[in-house]
Parts: structure tokens; sequence; C-alpha cells
């Protein structure tokens, strides 16, 4: 092993280095790291008599944890403080550790020894959690290519590494495409309509560029505001176009529209993706996708998507026949286009419930939130959060540790605003898992939780703190929920304690889950405090929220569908080897289910990062799919509330034991049931969103 002092990514002792990790610690870290895994598996690879779960899993585990652990903390530098030094360094080396973990699936000596155990008699005494992490690890072999010929293997190989290369060319353009346009508007009677904060932060861009004015990006934080709320219908048209457009051959307004241009990039994922499920002996990738989830088929998801839909869209048909009423005889709006929906959509929802987005947002500062937010946790799981010390890659990075009984059982990073070189959205990712070392001492559990909201801008003269929208707010609970999910693990098992092993559509059930709390009065009052006179969240203003909750959720519910059923599709029964392009399958989707057509220079799939960069192919269904079983979860809370209110604490308890502790120790729904005491309905889900069964 190589000097840890002079390398910190070769320093697992405590936490990341953040403060000490250079581009140039990169390369000889993870070569370093695969030399050292290589080691270990050759000498796993030796013929034995018996095979044991401390002789074999264990130094395996151990050895790949380390790699693991040094590239995640490479990737997510990658992601949230991305420079040409480290963007060339890591394209350097994600082919090298990509190739490992190929070569590791596919190695047919490991495969033989995990099915050695399995037919053992040790296997019998193992606990639960020691053989889901067999039967797991048999079926990665399996999908990993171990069973192919050695000519199939070695092009198994190939697509694996050019698909990782691929997903990260996407995910660069996108982020190159992001930062490369910026509108700068002179004059501030076009600004008319905008919150007084998206203006400070658009004047604060303008200045750190040198400019006069106010700078607007397609950073969410940016350009959202201007699609809510600026009365310019030629400014919101801008803006709208230049995000539509992005990473696309339709993006004119950008300065590298060629280079950046992910149209040959999806195309030669699909066709991957494509012969990577031929190679295996399965119809679809989208099978391939679903082996490892609760989901039965694709022909089992689309049933299930299509029957939302159905459900829907008479409550979609609704909300867009108001809307365009609405944007019509109120706003002057004969035709209403994209660009205007969410200004009209904004300005109903004002009249109709008498309030506006903005001024709930001057009720949730930054501070209040996340003290809030921490209170909600610790009242449910009977944990403390408090402040902690660790090197960040950033200076508005904080650090926190979660506490039960005075033991620490868990930390994580909170990176909430959006800045230049960060990816765009929202996500939770871990840094390091649970489990029990061979010394006796638990591990505990470290997340990243990021997000990109609007940073503290100075407005009057004065130093404002962040304010977040409700949606936002909502964002936050949920990311913290895969949080939980990852660091209230009771499992020692690193391949099955907190997400790890958890089937991905049932990964978003804790996430989905805590957002439900954002809408409780109790929570709110707590979790509010106006910017400027400090007051919580009148009553009269909660009321008009929750009335408006189900404002155009049934064109929301479409719209998730609607990209459920385009990832779905292509990855089942699209053929990207004919003539009909991916636009093709976008425009019958559209044409089948959305209410509210896009414009046909939108190109949203150039920037569909969940599904060509992030690991949700065929897959992101799951958020409608887990979301039917976090309202059903959370339709228990609301049981012991209706019951009298005092055994809230006991349900949160129950979700901790039943649902957060034993992380993907034991399948999803195993876990769902021994919570709720029966199989998932949607009834809820339904209920939660206005949509009322049938």
């Amino acid at each position: 092993m190589s000097d840890t002092t002079s390398n910190p990514l070769l320093d697992f002792t405590s936490l990341p280095r953040f403060d000490l990790i250079k581009p140039e610690h990169v390369t000889p870290a993870i070569e370093q790291l695969i030399a050292d895994a290589r080691g270990v598996v050759q000498q796993l690879e030796a013929p034995s008599d018996s095979v044991s779960w401390d002789g074999f899993v264990v130094p395996l585990e151990e050895s790949t944890e380390r790699l693991g652990r040094a590239w995640g903390v490479i990737n997510h530098l990658n992601h949230v403080m991305d420079t040409p030094e480290l963007r060339a360094v890591y394209n350097e080396n994600q082919p090298k550790v990509t190739e490992f973990w190929t070569e590791l699936g596919q190695n047919e000596a490991l495969f033989g020894k995990y099915k050695q155990l399995r037919g053992s008699t040790e296997f019998a005494t193992l606990s639960p959690a020691r053989r889901r992490i067999v039967e797991n690890a048999l079926r990665d072999f399996r999908l990993g290519g171990a069973e192919l010929p050695e000519q199939q293997k070695e092009r198994f190989a190939e697509i694996q590494e050019q698909q990782a290369a691929l997903s990260t060319r996407f995910s660069e353009n996108v982020l190159d495409a992001t930062n490369d346009f910026k509108l700068l508007v002179e004059d501030e009677a076009e600004l008319a309509g905008l919150p007084e904060d998206a203006k400070a932060a658009a004047r604060a861009a303008a200045e750190r560029d040198g400019k006069s004015g106010w700078q607007f990006s397609l950073h969410f934080p940016s350009y959202f505001p201007v699609l809510q709320f600026a009365d310019s219908r030629a400014l919101r048209e801008k803006i709208y176009r230049a995000n539509a457009t992005k990473a696309s051959e339709m993006g004119a307004v950008f300065s590298e529209v060629e280079k950046w241009d992910n149209t040959s990039n999806i195309a030669q994922l699909l066709k991957l993706r494509d012969e990577e499920a031929k190679l295996l002996d399965f119809r679809s990738f989208a099978d391939v996708s679903l082996e490892p989830k609760m989901a039965e088929s694709p022909e089992h998801v689309i049933a299930f998507l299509e029957d939302l839909a159905r459900r829907a869209r008479p409550y979609a048909e609704k909300d867009l026949a108001e809307l365009r009423a609405f944007a019509k005889d109120e706003l002057g709006i004969e035709e209403m286009q994209a660009w205007d929906a969410t200004y009209a959509s904004e300005k109903l929802r004002e009249q109709r419930y008498a309030f506006s987005a903005q001024e709930v947002k001057e009720y949730f500062p930054e501070p209040k939130v996340v003290a809030g937010l921490f209170g909600v946790i610790s009242k449910l799981f009977n944990v403390s959060i408090a402040p902690d010390q660790a090197p960040v890659w950033h200076p508005d990075v904080r650090f926190y540790r979660i506490e039960r009984d005075g033991q620490m059982i868990g930390q994580f990073y909170l990176d909430l605003y959006a800045r230049p070189g960060k990816g765009q959205g929202a996500w939770m990712d871990d840094a390091r898992g649970r489990r029990l070392t061979t010394g006796g001492i638990v591990q505990t559990p470290i997340a990243y939780l990021t997000c990109n909201f609007t940073p503290p801008a100075t407005v009057d003269g004065q130093l404002q703190p962040s304010l977040f929208t409700h949606d936002e707010v909502t964002t936050l609970f949920h990311e913290f929920g895969h949080g939980l999910h990852h660091m209230l693990t009771e499992v020692d098992e690193l391949s099955v304690s907190g997400i790890s092993g958890v089937e991905w559509d049932a990964v978003e059930l804790p996430s989905q889950f805590m957002e439900n709390f954002c809408w409780e009065w109790d929570v709110l009052q707590g979790m509010t405090a106006h910017v400027k006179t400090g007051e919580p969240l009148p009553r009269e203003l909660y009321e008009k929220m929750l009335a408006a909750k189900n404002f155009q959720s049934g064109m929301q519910t479409l719209r998730q569908v609607e990209f459920s059923l385009i990832d779905m599709h292509l990855h089942y029964d699209f053929d990207p080897n004919s003539q009909k392009t991916v636009q093709d399958l976008v425009d019958e989707v559209r044409t089948r289910f959305s209410v509210l057509i896009p414009p046909s220079f939108n190109r949203f799939q150039h920037s569909f990062g969940h599904i060509f960069a992030g690991g949700y192919a065929a897959g992101y269904y799951s958020y409608k799919w887990a979301e039917v079983l976090s309202a059903d979860a959370y339709a228990a809370f609301e049981e012991a509330v209706e019951a009298g209110g005092g055994a809230l604490d006991e349900t949160g308890k129950r979700f901790h034991r039943e649902i957060l502790s034993v992380g993907g120790s034991r399948p999803a729904l195993e876990s769902f049931k021994a919570f709720r005491g029966r199989e998932p309905q949607i009834d809820a889900l339904l209920r939660h969103n206005g949509m009322q069964a049938a």
C-alpha cells in the first residue's frame, strides 16, 4: 500500500481529506487500489475444498470497498466542483475503474466460489442478511456476463467501458451548456414581475462577471423564477428555448452546439444497452434492468403507468382547459405556449387561492427550515443532529453528525447552493457505508446531501438568508429521506446496509415518504419565520397552501408518466438500429399521453440525465411506483393521528424498525408488509393527489 500521508485518497482511517485532495492524486491512488484489489482477487481465485464467509466474502468486500470509496470521492468532486484538471483525470481513470468492476463481475472462479458457498452446509447457518448478499452476488455475476463465452465476455467488457464514457460525456455536455448560457438584461423594466431576491441574485451574477445589469443562467434558481414570474413574454421565451434545447442540435444560442449535442450519445447508449441485453439472452435492456427490481416485467410497468395515466387524464384535461381559459381571459394570451404555462399557472394559483409562491417563500429562510427538518427527524426517529467538523470541498458546505442515546450513528455533508461547476438537480450519495469491521468496530455511514438552491443574497443593502420555495423545502426533505435510509441502518453487512442492495424501484420510498411532513401544520409552525418580521407561517396562508396542494396534480402526474413511458419504451420495444428516431418515440408517447404537448424544438431527452447518466435507465417509473408505497406508508401515520395522535411516535419507531433500519437485508416488499401489515394499495396515492379511485 502506498504511503497515505502523501496521497489523501489512500487514507481510509477517517473522513475524506477534501482539503488536501488534488487532481494529481487521482491516477496513482486508483492504480494502487486496483492493483491491491486484483492481488486479493488472485489469492481468492485459487481452488479450495471449502469456501467460508470469513475466508472469502470478507476479504473480497474489504479490498473492493477501498476502491469504491476512493472513486466515490473523485466522482462526487467531479459532480460538485468540476474543473478542467479534475475532469481530465476523471475521464482518464474511469475506463480503468469500469474495466476492474467488469472483470470482477465476469470472474468465473469467484462466481464458482459463491456457488460453492451457496451449496455448503455453512450457508444455512448464515444470517438472513448474509444469505441475501450471496444470492444477490450470484444474480449479479449472471448479469455481469460471468456465464458468457470468452469472446463474448470481451465484447461485454467493451460495452461497459463505452457506456461509462458516453454517460460521462452526456452529463459533461449538459453541464457545459448550462454553464455557457448567460442572458444579460440591461433594462430593469424587462424584469417586471420578478421577485426582489431573484433580481438581487441576477445582479450579483452580472457583477461577478464584471457586467452591469442582471444576468440569468440555466441553473434552476436563476431561470425558473423567470418562467414563473416575469411579465415579459419575450424574456420567458428566450430562457425557455435555451433550457429546452441545451445539449442538443437545436441549441443555437450555445457557443458549442455540435460539441455539446447529445443526440449521438443517446443513440449509441441505446444501441449498446440493446446489445448488452442480447448478449445476456434477454429480450430487451428493460428486462435486464428489472431483474434486480421489484417490478415483474416491462409489460407490468407499462400497464401500471398506463392505468395511472387513465386515472389522471380527466383531471389533467380539466387542469389544462382552466389554464388556457384563464390565460386568454385574464392575461390576454390568446394561444398559450410552453413558456407561458408556468407563468399562467402561478397567476391562476394566486387568483384562485389568494396567495403567491413568493409570499410563501418569505416564510422559509434556510436556517429555520434546516432546524425544522432536524427537529422532525429527531422526534420521529429518536435521534439528535448536531454540527460536526470535517474538511469540505467548498466553503458553503456544512457537516453534521447524527446521534442516538449519545452514540454517533451517522454523519452527512450538506451542500445546498447552486454554483458554476456543480451539476444540476438534487441528490443523495453515500460517502461510506455501515459495516462491522473485522476488528469488531462498527464503521458508521456517511452521506452527501446535495441541492441547487439560491444562495444568500444582498437585498436593500443587507445580506438575506437563502429563501426556499415550498417545493425546495420538499426537495430537501426528499433528499434527507434518502440520507436517513442510508444513515439510520442497523445492518452490519456492507452490501445490504443502508441503501445498498435495496431494489431500485423501492429506493424512493423513504424520500417520498418524508415529503409528506412538509404539509403538516405542526411541522410548518416550527420551521417557518418571515424573513422580515420573524412571524411563523399564518394559519390562513397554510390553509390556502393546503387548498392549492393538488393544483394541477393531473397535469403533473401525466408529465411524470410521460417521462417514465418514454424511458421504458426506449429500453423495451424501441429498435435503436431502425430508421425510427428517439424523437419519433418521444413524439408518439406525448401524442398518446400528454395534454400539454411541448413545442417541436423541445429536446428534454438531451438533458435527461436520470436515464442517460444517472442509473435510472428503464427505471424512471420508480418515482411513481415508490410513490404508491410512500403514500400508503404515510397513511399509517394519518391513521395513527386519527386514532388519537399518541401513536405517532410509535409509528415512527415502526417505520424505522421495518423500513429504514433493515436496508437491503430483505426484499423491499417484505419490509413494506412488515410495516403496513398488508400489500401496498394505490388508493392513498390517488387520495393524496386529489384523484380518488374511480
